[in-house]
């Protein structure tokens, strides 16, 4: 459709009608919003539910755990003699983070500054 309209833009001819275009539109929202609310729909029963409560509480540490998993395979295989700066990191990341009352947006930015004064300075 945009190549449609890019052509007809260029080349001088005549735009699609304008019922066409509103029915265009009509369809992209309807889509959108079902996409949109869908999730929230689907969700509405399962708030109660154990599984999700589990789900909510150990998720962000999984991917947490993951993430660092793949950062650390990275990083002591380009380089292993410098093993310990990675685990340093670590280490200021989990105690800043018990330290500063589970506040995670603090323990990743004290981690991530700390791994970067240790690459850089030491």
């Amino acid at each position: 459709m945009t190549a449609l309209l890019a052509s007809n833009l260029l080349t001088g001819e005549a735009m699609p009608p304008t019922g066409y275009l509103i029915g265009l539109l009509v369809v992209i929202l309807a889509i959108t919003f079902t996409l949109r609310a869908l999730p929230f729909a689907l969700l509405r029963p399962l708030r109660n539910s154990q599984l999700v409560a589990i789900m909510a509480l150990w998720m962000p540490a999984g991917i947490l755990l993951i993430l660092a998993l793949s950062i650390f395979t990275g990083t002591i295989t380009d380089d292993p003699a410098r093993w310990w700066k990675p685990t340093i990191a670590a280490g200021v990341t989990v105690a800043s983070h018990l330290l500063f009352g589970r506040k995670t947006l603090i323990s990743i930015a004290c981690g991530t500054i700390s791994y970067v004064l240790l690459v850089n300075f030491v």
